[in-house]
């Protein structure tokens, strides 16, 4: 598995986590210390999600409440909306990311972590905000 497939990966896990325990991403990831092996190449770039999904939250759940056609952000599953948050996230903030990549790259991991439906709402919805995202004011 490639370093930044292992650090959305990483970065998808904490969200969730985090949500799911009602803390801070950042801090949830504090509290893990020290990487094992398998993150260490991973861990910057899964810090860099992890950040920027936090810094930016508030108006990557907009977009999401606001494109997701029939579906409210609480209606999701949790690993749906902390996927998307993620997905969302690289598409319109990360530069050095194709678009294609981060779409495809949250589809896949909608695949392996999500319902069966998962993964055609996931790049169903991040491939509007790809079409939308020259007219979006971030």
């Amino acid at each position: 598995m490639a370093a930044r497939t292992k650090a959305r990966k990483l970065a998808l896990d904490i969200l969730y986590a985090a949500e799911l325990r009602g803390e801070r991403p950042t801090d949830l990831l504090a509290q893990r210390g020290r990487p094992n092996t398998d993150e260490i190449a991973a861990r910057e770039h899964a810090v860099r999600l992890i950040e920027g999904v936090q810094e930016h939250r508030e108006r990557i759940d907009e977009l999401l409440a606001t494109y997701a056609t029939g579906w409210s952000l609480d209606r999701m599953p949790a690993v749906d909306r902390n996927l998307l948050r993620l997905g969302a996230y690289e598409l319109l903030w990360v530069d050095d990311v194709p678009d294609g990549v981060a779409v495809s790259e949250a589809v896949a991991l909608a695949t392996e972590l999500s319902t069966d439906e998962s993964p055609r709402f996931v790049n169903g919805l991040l491939a509007r905000l790809q079409e939308l995202k020259p007219s979006l004011s971030l």
